[in-house]
């Protein structure tokens, strides 16, 4: 097999097992505050986290078109994992907002970039991992019923020969999507794709909108 042959029929996942990592160390970063339970329990979806990456990782370094349906499940329970995670973080961000006296506005300001950079993180998974069926399943059909239109693909005179979006493209399209709060360059063309941007659009602006204006004020 040839390099190119090689580099079309894999997909390296260090970019988002990178992204993970990040995900985690933000999670870590959050104020006991908006963790429930005792302090211990912040570290117990870290230790998932990490326990799931490094089984994946080490046994998967690139998705490939015959990836097994266990491994794609575990990758999606990982996310869904963070996701959870982060909209209980929010939550509780949230409830402190409105009921809690003494709340400094610098910790709000920190908690609420925290989360925002988090949502980002974790819509980019998902939208990596749902579309056209996931990686695998690009992988095998390229030209398959995808959820999103990148520009590449809807204009092939600005794309190079057989491009296909990789792990990059989503964060790009997560973070235009939760900064403007709608569509940029990157079209959702399924009904899911539609319903998560705009689940990310609404956390986007309960966190930027409603606690870091709070925060400012308060900083005011």
């Amino acid at each position: 097999m040839t390099s190119r042959e090689s580099d079309e029929s894999t997909e390296a996942r260090w970019p988002s097992a990178l992204a993970l990592l990040v995900a985690t160390a933000l999670y870590l970063a959050l104020p006991n505050q908006l963790v429930p339970g005792p302090p211990w329990v912040g570290y117990v979806v870290p230790a998932l986290e990490l326990a799931a990456l490094f089984s994946l990782f080490v046994l998967s370094p690139h998705r490939i078109s015959s990836e097994s349906g266990t491994r794609r499940r575990v990758s999606m329970a990982l996310i869904a994992l963070i996701s959870a995670a982060n909209a209980i973080a929010l939550g509780f961000l949230v409830h402190q907002l409105i009921t809690v006296s003494g709340v400094t506005g610098r910790s709000l300001l920190y908690s609420a970039l925290n989360i925002w950079a988090t949502n980002v993180i974790v819509f980019a998974l998902w939208y990596w991992e749902l579309d056209g069926g996931g990686p695998p399943a690009r992988l095998r059909q390229g030209s398959s019923r995808r959820d999103f239109a990148f520009v590449q693909m809807t204009d092939p005179e600005v794309a190079t020969p057989n491009w296909r979006p990789h792990f990059v493209d989503y964060m790009y399209l997560s973070f235009t999507n939760a900064s403007a709060f709608s569509p940029t360059d990157t079209m959702p063309l399924s009904r899911r794709a539609k319903l998560l941007m705009m689940l990310q659009s609404i956390i986007s602006l309960m966190t930027l909108l409603l606690v870091a204006a709070r925060a400012v004020n308060i900083l005011k």
